[in-house]
């Protein structure tokens, strides 16, 4: 084998990793510090459906509509749609306690998927903004005017709220610490994707679009927080993302939990592609370098990772050059490793946290698409705890 072409994967395979955990954010950064019109901003009250799909969720649907109704917006603005998938609880009965000229009630009798009922029910709403939310979280008091105010600019089509994470327990838990990094990691890239053009996706728990441009969506989309802005942005509109409008919602209480959460969500990313290959066209999707480089590449980086390993383990083998690059690597595996062995434990040294929770992420983007070509990944959703 020739070991130039060996050198040349590792050193393209450490490349492109560079490129996408840290090469990217600097670059979206470093473009948002150049001069650019800022979106419009002001007051502004328009008529809002407020969206939730709900599956079983008779323990949580009171509190939910509860928090819409302490939502510092005026309430003759406003409109809910409680949608039940299918709900066999009491969920459907619960929510029609607060049934209104302001809340309507919908229910489909047979389970399909969030999607599906989006398609049916987001064309029912009356309002000139619609904004999805999930029973789970709840907003901030003044949420619907932070998402509202970023409306007065005719060129914006949606705008993601923040999603903050919170960890009930005792201190800080491992799985909070590393849930928390992600997300500030994840919330820096879409401030500044915003500030350039437009965010790649919106928080699924707050984010609103004008109603107008609403496209149905594949029944069996598994991420509808990532297509219906993607395709808000193809008619020429600009996602943001503002971090004003909040809600909040439970760290997972444990690794397992968590790592399901993270399964289906990249499990959603691998099928979009398969479901709408035009966003990896340049000439269809104007937002192409930001999908590839924050979603797609990321899917790859298990690829990339055993391609270094791979080849790096073939040049030590004749160069002495490559072996403390290879020694470097088997300690980094092998903290991530120890990480897992002592992940119950009360606490754990940075330098095995780290290496554990980058691993954990692309073992589970290599199940998400075992799991999607295989069809253990549905469509549909269960509660998960918190």
């Amino acid at each position: 084998m020739d070991l130039a072409y060996v050198s040349l994967w590792f050193w393209a395979s450490l490349a492109l990793l560079f490129y996408t955990y840290l090469g990217y954010p600097l670059l979206i950064r470093l473009l948002a510090a150049l001069p650019r019109r800022a979106p419009v901003e002001g007051w502004l009250q328009p008529r809002i459906t407020l969206v939730v799909v709900a599956y079983n969720e008779a323990r949580r649907i009171r509190q939910r509509l509860e928090n819409f109704l302490d939502l510092d917006y005026p309430w003759d603005r406003v409109e809910v749609i409680v949608a039940s998938d299918g709900s066999t609880d009491s969920t459907v009965e619960r929510a029609r306690v607060y049934a209104s000229e302001q809340v309507r009630v919908v229910e489909f009798r047979q389970r399909r998927g969030k999607s599906a009922v989006l398609n049916d029910v987001v064309p029912m709403a009356t309002g000139e903004i619609v904004v999805l939310a999930d029973a789970r979280q709840r907003f901030e008091t003044g949420a619907l005017r932070a998402l509202a105010a970023r409306f007065v600019d005719p060129k914006v089509g949606a705008v993601s709220g923040e999603l903050v994470l919170l960890d009930g327990r005792a201190g800080r838990s491992e799985v909070g610490k590393g849930v928390d990094f992600y997300w500030r990691y994840e919330k820096f890239m879409r401030l500044y994707e915003s500030r350039v053009d437009s965010t790649v996706g919106a928080t699924g728990a707050i984010y609103a679009l004008r109603r107008e441009l609403f496209r149905p969506i594949p029944e069996s989309l598994i991420l509808d927080d990532v297509l219906i802005p993607m395709q808000v942005a193809r008619q020429g509109y600009r996602v943001l993302f503002e971090p004003r409008a909040r809600a909040y919602d439970w760290v997972a209480p444990d690794a397992r939990h968590e790592f399901t959460r993270k399964l289906r969500t990249i499990a959603g990313n691998f099928q979009l592609f398969f479901l709408r290959p035009w966003l990896l066209n340049p000439f269809q999707n104007r937002l192409w370098w930001q999908t590839v480089s924050h979603k797609l590449f990321r899917l790859l980086s298990p690829l990339w990772l055993a391609l270094a390993f791979g080849a790096n383990l073939l040049l030590a083998q004749d160069q002495v050059a490559y072996r403390g690059l290879f020694v470097a690597q088997v300690l980094f595996y092998s903290a991530a490793l120890l990480g897992y062995l002592t992940r119950h434990a009360a606490r754990k040294p940075f330098f095995l946290n780290v290496p554990y929770a980058f691993c954990l992420l692309n073992w589970a983007t290599v199940m998400a698409l075992v799991h999607l070509l295989n069809g253990r990944q549905q469509v549909t959703w269960e509660r998960t705890a918190g």
